[in-house]
């Protein structure tokens, strides 16, 4: 007989835990209302000889009590329902008053380094944390059903951001802006209308940033493109008020060149404007807000001109950087900038070749922009280029009543992410058991992102005005419902995975860079793609397989697996999984063939994937950086650059931290000697991230590696 535990589990049935239970309820009530032996024997009986393939706990227990009132032993039964309550009691216990008074004494590391651009320190933040770590419990208690709460835990699955699940707002988006800007908006109860210079639309642009990353959890993109009118209209400005003042008096020529100098100042102050406001905005949860800049050019743009010059001075202000409180130019977390490779840029000759330069020289010291190439990404998404939401996630192709396509104001409703090396683990190379397991726990992974939609749907537009009223999604009535905005594929659902890598590894013996390898590899991807396309169908909500790149997810799985399951060489040694279908970054493959290896994954990952590869000494490999670029725009969708570099956090220095005289690690552009305020990349392994130092007088670091 199977008994099915309250989070759905199936276990075999056990006797001794009934004799327990009502033994513990026994040592509660006086020895003449005690059950004997024999009555605890009988009971055990009756339901055994119920003969029953499966059933509930809960059904084990009501017969318990119904048992225990027939043979007169009223006080006990008492008993045991209090036993029965206490212990329920016990499992929907608050759980946050740990995590909270670690918050506030700065001792809980794993929320300290959730997020990049939350400084847990800060009375502002800490009140956020405070909010979500309340509204993690509630969620986790009470909100999911407990078989969801119960696989998140044990790392079958992750449910993301639970943190904001109590409030009905959603993961990410790509903001209307040219809506926003052309026909105005509200913010805060105040009418702003369409700006008339470039300066005012990138003012209202940050505004608009800041209140719609207030009311949703997740990041959000704008696309570049729709200020370049605005770059027009201040040209046109400045050359009416010039010539209302000189015409005749001076030449045509000066009145261009003193009209395109006012320009030129309009146009630096105004991007310094949003790269300073998005670093120095503080949302209402706490941060700065989690934004993309998507830097694109269309040939029939009647502002590509103007949006050229854009792009160009987002990209010089992004290179010379930010100074930090020390006056030394730091690179910014935020905004993210994505460039966009097309035909006239791709470095083979093109019109605007002379800004993939620029954008290269960047990347080299500033790692960003990341790239994507418009040719691939038009064969992936029927002919169309568009940002990836903030969270890297990107949209399904959607049409209007008109046939018109649709990207800008749509968003992602929420993110579950299944754990793949542990079923692999569980299957232990039985590929019938792999199988049948991964279609059990996608079901499960199905009914959680499910309960994301069903927190969504009935809300009000007056949750979020921003949002849902004055442009950023849509423009609906006070009051009225957003349910139309969750179906359709208006919107997405996210199925998130990890470790295609260590699956393989286990269920093959070998990598998904060899023959055998990639076929499972594939297989898997196309069983993962499959299942989510089905679900669409069956639902008519937005599903999609999201090579989601949440580092910190990497390690959660590795380090539940390991406790569970112990170490696996491979696979729960390294202490981390590797990212979605990403290659080991042990393997031994030169950039070029990892991004065309992983570009064949990218395509069948069509709800957002990433690839990633490590150039040494960037600012000294300019032409293989632009080498790289070239090739990405040939072969894969979108990819971005990291480097093994040193890290001041004293000073922003970025280069390679000295040993000195004393055999100390030492900052050698501001003495600074405190390794904890130091990530140093050590290039025998090219690990990067926190440092683990010994206690020997040298100082070395205990050998780790991480990829990106």
């Amino acid at each position: 007989m199977k008994v099915i535990k309250r989070d759905g589990r199936a276990v075999d049935f056990d006797r001794e835990k009934i004799r327990v239970a009502i033994s513990k309820a026994n040592n509660e009530v006086k020895q003449k209302e005690r059950a004997t032996r024999d009555d605890i024997k009988q009971i055990i009986a009756y339901i055994e000889d119920l003969d029953k393939k499966r059933i509930l706990v809960e059904d084990i227990q009501d017969i318990i009590e119904q048992k225990l009132m027939e043979i007169g032993k009223y006080e006990l039964s008492k008993r045991y329902i209090v036993y029965r309550y206490t212990r329920a009691l016990v499992r929907k216990q608050n759980t946050t008053d740990e995590s909270i008074l670690g918050l506030i004494r700065n001792e809980n590391k794993e929320l300290a380094e959730e997020n990049s651009n939350k400084n847990t320190t800060l009375a502002s933040t800490q009140r956020d944390y405070i909010a979500g770590e309340v509204s993690r419990d509630l969620t986790r208690r009470m909100l999911l059903p407990e078989k969801i709460s119960k696989a998140h835990d044990e790392g079958i699955l992750h449910f993301h951001d639970a943190d904001y699940f109590i409030q009905p707002i959603f993961n990410c988006c790509l903001i209307n802006i040219g809506d926003m800007l052309d026909n105005g908006t509200v913010m805060n109860g105040k009418m702003i209308e369409s700006p008339k210079s470039f300066q005012v639309a990138c003012t209202v642009t940050t505004q608009i940033i800041a209140a719609v990353a207030s009311n949703q959890y997740g990041g959000q993109s704008v696309d570049m493109i729709h200020l370049g009118k605005y770059l027009r209209k201040s040209y046109n400005k400045f050359k009416k008020e010039i010539e209302s003042k000189y015409k005749g008096k001076i030449s045509d020529d000066i009145i261009e060149d003193l009209a395109n100098q006012r320009l030129k100042a309009e146009l630096k102050a105004g991007v310094q404007t949003i790269q300073y406001q998005i670093n120095t905005l503080m949302t209402t949860n706490g941060q700065s807000p989690f934004v993309t800049l998507f830097l694109h050019l269309e040939k029939d743009d009647p502002y590509i001109k103007e949006n050229a010059m854009i792009i160009e001075e987002i990209l010089r202000q992004r290179y010379e950087g930010i100074k930090n409180e020390a006056g030394v130019y730091v690179t910014p977390a935020f905004p993210k900038l994505v460039y966009v490779l097309d035909e006239f840029n791709n470095l083979s000759g093109g019109e605007y070749d002379y800004l993939t330069k620029l954008a290269v020289k960047c990347s080299a010291k500033r790692m960003y922009p990341d790239y994507i190439s418009a040719k691939k990404m038009r064969e992936n998404y029927e002919g169309n280029v568009f940002s990836p939401m903030g969270c890297r996630s990107f949209l399904s192709p959607w049409k209007d009543e008109n046939g018109n396509y649709k990207f800008e104001g749509r968003f992602n409703q929420g993110v579950v992410s299944i754990n793949l090396p542990q079923i692999a683990i569980i299957a232990d190379g039985d590929e019938e058991k792999f199988w049948n397991l991964l279609k059990e726990r996608l079901e499960l992974c199905k009914e959680a992102l499910m309960c994301r939609h069903y927190a969504l749907l009935g809300t009000s537009s007056d949750i979020s005005p921003i949002h849902w009223q004055y442009g950023a999604i849509a423009r609906l009535k006070k009051g009225e419902k957003i349910d139309k905005l969750l179906y359709g594929g208006y919107s997405t659902m996210s199925l998130g995975y990890i470790g295609i890598y260590e699956t393989t590894k286990l269920m093959k013996g070998v990598s998904h860079t060899t023959k055998e390898g990639h076929d499972f590899a594939i297989k898997l991807m196309k069983e993962l793609r499959q299942t989510v396309d089905r679900w669409k169908k069956e639902t008519n909500i937005g599903f999609a397989l999201y090579g989601t790149p949440a580092e910190s997810l990497c390690y959660r799985f590795a380090r539940i697996d390991k406790e569970r399951f112990g170490t696996i060489k491979d696979v729960t040694d390294k202490g981390y999984y590797t990212n979605s279908y990403h290659v080991d970054v042990r393997e031994k493959i030169d950039a070029f063939e990892k991004l065309e290896f992983e570009s064949e994954f990218q395509k069948i990952s069509s709800g957002g994937a990433i690839s990633y590869i490590e150039i040494p000494n960037m600012q000294k490999n300019i032409d293989a950086l632009e080498s790289v670029v070239k090739f990405i725009y040939d072969n894969i969708q979108y990819a971005e650059f990291n480097t093994k570099s040193d890290y001041c956090h004293v000073c922003g220095f970025d280069g390679e931290i000295i040993i000195n005289k004393d055999n100390e690690w030492e900052c050698p552009n501001c003495g600074n000697k405190d390794h904890s305020k130091m990530t140093v990349v050590r290039r025998t392994c090219g690990y990067l991230g926190e440092n683990f130092w010994n206690a020997g007088k040298t100082k070395e670091i205990k050998q780790r590696v991480m990829h990106l």
